[in-house]
């Protein structure tokens, strides 16, 4: 407990001025507005990693291809994985989220002018708007978009069913599609618990990229497999 009362007590004036700046860009329409939503949560995310006492690790990080539009998909297990992401995930990049982020005091309305994407799980038509946002953000800026595929946090830690919009939005738009399993995030912080365990090694692994040529939306099920088995594995190696 004493760790989350230093990770909010430091974390609370970093995240309202590091979101204050991103939001001032956006409100003047600033050509500097890219730049601040690439740079300022890198290090928004590499502060709070400090004040936890928590390190990151990459492993084959270039199968992430800077300019290249690719869709990560993730398992998810703690906040703690979006920290890592977010610090040391390369180039550009556009999370898929939750609707209810969009709510949450600064940083909601910052996440949202960056150009990351909310999902209304419980209104169908409103999540195809989003991942033709998602599409649109693919074929034009060419970003990593991320998706965490089992749609929220696992309790258990054992990887649960993955969810279908990533891989009928890699069909639609080309995009190959990057598994990574971020491994170590549940016993620095698990769902459901206010503790944080520092001094811990967070890895994020990536997989060779799976390519999408010639897949037809009838493909779907098959793709999802072929990631879920991906992450799986990686989550599986030793180390």
């Amino acid at each position: 407990m004493i760790a989350f009362l230093r990770v909010v007590l430091v974390g609370l004036p970093v995240t309202i001025w590091y979101c204050s700046l991103i939001l001032w860009a956006a409100y003047r329409k600033s050509d500097k507005l890219p730049c601040r939503c690439e740079e300022l949560p890198r290090r928004w995310a590499r502060f709070l990693l400090r004040a936890a006492d928590v390190r990151v690790e990459m492993e084959n990080a270039e199968h992430i291809v800077p300019d290249r539009a690719q869709i990560l998909v993730a398992n998810h297990l703690s906040y703690f994985d979006v920290l890592a992401l977010l610090g040391y995930l390369p180039g550009k990049y556009r999370f898929v989220g939750k609707k209810e982020l969009t709510r949450v005091p600064f940083w909601g309305p910052s996440w949202t002018a960056c150009g990351h994407i909310s999902i209304d799980r419980k209104d169908t038509m409103k999540a195809m708007e989003s991942l033709a946002l998602a599409r649109r953000q693919l074929e034009e800026d060419r970003p990593t978009v991320v998706f965490f595929a089992e749609g929220t946090r696992s309790i258990t830690g054992e990887l649960r069913a993955f969810k279908k919009g990533a891989f009928v939005l890699a069909i639609q738009t080309g995009t190959e599609v990057v598994p990574a399993a971020i491994v170590g995030t549940r016993e620095v912080m698990r769902k459901g618990s206010l503790a944080i365990h520092t001094g811990r090694t967070i890895r994020v692994r990536f997989g060779e990229p799976i390519p999408v040529d010639g897949l037809r939306i009838e493909d779907r099920d098959e793709l999802t497999r072929r990631a879920h088995d991906a992450v799986a594995a990686l989550q599986r190696l030793p180390g």
